[in-house]
């Protein structure tokens, strides 16, 4: 059976197998395209026996042995270097200014990727820059010495392919190599240089000078030969043109002759058949507009017919659909409005219908409130609704405007009241009584709401009569009108 430590330690186990196999991947380094991957430590021994001081892989991969071996990259980018060479002293002790700029870069050959790795492993490019500078500087003066302003000014290939050998040589000693040289213009102090330039220039146009007059020279004499050649061609030309004009002429003249005669009677034909087709071609168009003339006649009295029936029949059908139209939107508007009026009709049935029933179930609860007595239901009924009775009593008069009241009171009637208190009570009595109202719906009041006729009308008398001041302005009353 399996116990708990068996487990740990074999988990254990597996740890560290797949930690070491991860470090041993971690150990094995791939070599990019544009490096040089330098492994130094214990890395063997040369042919001759000697221990190798690095190995130097250009691409591929390798495994770094941990502990004894380690490792760095050389780097591949191309170094552009501006070599501004000035006062370089030539052959003839002549010092010349050679501005020119190098492109180098470590070499990817085995020998001077060795090279590399003993001299500029570990180096920044700008110091690998520097140090290529100093190599390329000497040995430009070098071979400048060894030429001539003429060689170096002409003879530029001879100068690049000299510096090319020479600088290269050095830079291969430190594991560099040369990719291109670009040399600009070559300048001295003396002027030598510029002197070269306008004697070469001088003896070139004066060669031209001289070709071109040999030149015209040649080309006056070619005219006067050409000239002379022109005017003999020309004439024996004239000569045999005149001939030959003279002869066509003849030839002209009798197929002239020859051409008018056949033109004639050619005429007298075409005349002939002209006149005939002619006199033929009338009659027949005198017959086809005969024919144009009859089938015009009849093709415009059949569409005068055909336009008068079509027409009429549009205009009668077009009547039957208005008038058909017409009729359906008539019943369709007396349809809609017969459907609203019905619509609307039942809907004040059912609202009065509701009001009534409601109306029947309040009086009903009041009955009920009542103990069952119907006079006393109705009692309460009035009492609620006789605030509203006097109101509409004495909103009867109340907003009466007369525009001016003159009253002319001589002081009594026979009855003892003043005018003015006959005036006010018929105003008084003018008004519907409470007791008329009801009698009008068909119901009396009880005694305790009313009094008689004429109990009122004294009471109204009374209060007339027993008011302090009364005070009419802008009316007029007339006494016995």
């Amino acid at each position: 059976m399996t116990t708990p430590s068996t487990v740990i330690l074999v988990a254990v186990i597996g740890i560290l197998l797949f930690s070491i196999v991860l470090w041993f991947f971690s150990r094995y380094k791939k070599c990019p395209s544009d490096k040089v991957m330098v492994i130094y430590g214990r890395v063997g021994k040369n042919s001759d026996g000697s221990t190798r001081s690095a190995k130097c892989i250009h691409g591929g991969a390798a495994f770094i042995v941990p502990v004894v071996q380690a490792y760095e990259f050389l780097d591949l980018t191309p170094l552009s270097i501006s070599v501004d060479l000035k006062s370089a002293l030539s052959r003839q002790n002549i010092r010349v200014d050679v501005p020119s700029r190098f492109t180098v870069g470590i070499s990817t050959e085995p020998s001077i990727m060795q090279n590399a790795a003993e001299r500029l492993l570990g180096l920044q490019l700008a110091e690998i820059q520097e140090l290529a500078k100093d190599i390329i500087f000497g040995q430009l003066r070098l071979i400048i010495a060894t030429m001539d302003i003429e060689e170096l000014n002409t003879d530029r290939d001879k100068f690049l392919e000299a510096v090319s050998r020479n600088v290269e040589v050095e830079l291969k000693k430190i594991g560099l190599r040369l990719i291109n040289v670009n040399m600009t213009d070559i300048s001295d102090e003396s002027g030598y240089i510029e002197a070269l330039g306008k004697e070469a220039a001088a003896k070139a146009i004066n060669d031209a000078k001289k070709s071109v007059a040999e030149k015209e020279r040649d080309g006056s004499i070619g005219q006067a030969n050409a000239k002379m050649d022109e005017r003999i061609n020309v004439s024996k030309a004239d000569a045999e043109a005149i001939h030959g004009e003279n002869l066509a002429k003849t030839e002209i003249a009798m197929s002239n002759a020859s051409l008018r005669e056949k033109q004639a009677e050619a005429l007298r034909i075409a005349t002939a058949a002209e006149k005939i087709q002619a006199a033929k071609a009338l009659e027949e168009a005198y017959a086809a507009e005969k024919e144009a003339e009859e089938a015009r006649s009849a093709r415009e009295k059949a569409t005068l017919e055909a336009d008068v029936i079509v027409q009429t029949e549009i205009q009668k059908r077009q009547i039957e659909l208005e008038a058909e139209a017409e009729a359906e939107k008539i019943r369709r508007k007396a349809q809609g409005e017969a459907d609203a009026i019905y619509a609307r009709m039942a809907a004040e049935a059912r609202g009065m219908e509701e009001i009534l029933r409601k109306q029947a179930a309040g009086f009903a609860e009041i009955v009920k409130s009542a103990n069952g007595d119907a006079e006393a239901a109705l009692k309460l009924l009035i009492a609620d609704k006789l605030e509203d009775l006097m109101r509409i009593q004495v909103d009867a008069i109340k907003n009466i405007k007369i525009d001016k009241v003159t009253v002319w009171d001589n002081g009594g009637s026979g009855d003892g009241k003043t005018s003015t208190a006959n005036f006010l009570s018929g105003l008084m009595k003018s008004v519907p009584p409470l007791e008329e109202v009801f009698a009008l719906s068909g119901l009396s009041l009880p005694e305790y709401l009313g009094k008689k006729k004429a109990e009122a009308s004294e009471a109204v008398e009374e209060a007339v009569e027993e008011a302090p001041e009364v005070e009419i302005l802008d009316a007029e009353i007339v006494d016995g009108e």
